[in-house]
């Protein structure tokens, strides 16, 4: 049964959480120090442990994406009211004299822009994307298992500290292979976590859930999605999601040529978005730093009942 939460970050518990270390942004962006920073590291090196279940590879990759890229699997088309774009000045000498010779800003600090060059990035609006695409074209032997973590932007109609922003910090782990190793790493990623969720006396629901397509009833894949659920969200409180496992078949496989047993890749990850994290773990243990849970320490203690030995 779910507890009781607050589920809210109203003006006492904002002015609580600044304390603890959150400056937030109305913009919908959050800067993090002190407590709130440590745990957000706890918390990320937790699923790094968890990760190394199925030896996942890290990497490291850049704030944005080619947009050919990213349209490769449809995502303008699918998340456009979401997607935020890298813009620049037109670098020809008039134009940024233009620029230079106007308000540079008006009144509402809007920002006067001359003549633009061409946008063709993106920025980066879920972490998997760059693993996909950063493998384009390889024959895989065996299923593939990556980690990563990147700041992810989405635009939302409004932004809430810490529950709903601009931009996040999201932690995912990929497999890529055949259906039964994805379907595996999906069986495999529910139990772990759940044995996680009960070590950290966090309370959890598993909800079915569809991607925020633009328009869904006019879009294939939403239908599909909400006929064939594959996307499931742990979700706090009813109605936060702070971890998910989500499978994409060879949606992914196609778009970026990779290839398994003969034919393309299917893939599926597990995601975490880390602001959510601290959301959760201090409403439910309190802003006391000494009452929160030791989150690498419980995700060791999986790791060993998982793997039925010494992690």
């Amino acid at each position: 049964m779910t507890r009781t939460t607050s589920n809210t970050t109203g003006p006492d518990r904002l002015a609580a959480l600044h304390r603890i270390g959150l400056s937030w942004q109305p913009a919908g962006q959050a800067a993090l120090r002190g407590p709130l920073l440590r745990l957000a590291e706890d918390c990320d090196r937790a699923f790094v442990r968890l990760a190394s279940l199925w030896d996942a590879e890290e990497e490291r990759h850049p704030a944005s994406l080619p947009a050919e890229r990213l349209q490769q699997v449809g995502y303008l088309t699918s998340f456009p009211h979401q997607a935020t774009f890298v813009a620049r000045l037109s670098p020809e000498e008039s134009n940024i004299d233009a620029f230079l010779a106007g308000p540079v800003m008006d009144a509402d600090g809007r920002v006067e822009l001359s003549g633009l060059s061409p946008v063709t990035e993106v920025l980066t609006p879920a972490a998997c994307y760059h693993l996909y695409s950063g493998h384009q074209g390889e024959v895989l032997d065996q299923a593939l298992y990556l980690t990563t973590r990147n700041t992810c932007f989405r635009q939302e109609t409004h932004y809430v500290p810490l529950r709903r922003l601009s931009s996040f910090t999201m932690r995912e782990i990929v497999c890529v292979g055949t259906a039964g190793e994805t379907a595996a790493f999906l069986d495999e990623a529910r139990t772990a976590l759940d044995l996680f969720f009960g070590l950290i006396d966090l309370d959890l629901d598993w909800l079915a859930a569809t991607d925020p397509f633009f328009r869904p009833e006019d879009n294939p894949r939403h239908l599909l999605q909400r006929v064939q659920p594959v996307k499931y969200e742990a979700t706090y409180g009813g109605d936060l999601a702070i971890a998910s496992v989500n499978r994409h078949h060879d949606h992914f496989g196609s778009g970026f040529g990779l290839t398994r047993d003969g034919r393309a890749a299917d893939s599926c990850c597990a995601a975490f978005g880390l602001e959510r994290w601290l959301f959760a773990l201090t409403d439910r243990h309190g802003l006391d730093p000494t009452s929160w849970p030791a989150l690498e320490d419980a995700a060791t203690t999986v790791l060993t009942k998982l793997r039925g030995g010494a992690a």
